[in-house]
């Protein structure tokens, strides 16, 4: 499963009441360092698809989500799980890094 697109307005659904958990990656086009993780986040989505779902929510696009939950800066990573912000990266990380993040907030691996 590749990531999925979340705007404004399907952030409650496709996020907050989702069933298992999901790393929302907020970014927006002209970010470089949102540019560099990408490949990273899609090899995520395919491969950990049955733990977890992995969105991106463009700041530009979709400003209330981002305001809501307080993101000064991109890329940020924030897991989801049960309605509720369980964790949270900011920063261009490697893969390695968001996978052992993951890890630690109990998703499990392939």
């Amino acid at each position: 499963m590749s990531t999925v697109k979340v705007t404004d307005d399907t952030f409650e659904q496709d996020v907050l009441q989702a069933d298992k958990p999901v790393l929302v990656d907020f970014w927006a086009e002209w970010c470089g360092p949102c540019k560099q993780i990408a490949p990273a986040l899609d090899q995520i989505a395919e491969e950990l698809a049955d733990h977890v779902t992995v969105a991106k929510v463009n700041v530009e696009d979709s400003p209330m989500a981002p305001s809501r939950y307080a993101v000064r800066g991109i890329p940020t990573l924030m897991l989801f799980r049960g309605g509720q912000m369980a964790s949270m990266m900011r920063g261009a990380v490697t893969k390695q890094k968001i996978v052992d993040w993951l890890a630690e907030a109990g998703v499990k691996a392939a």
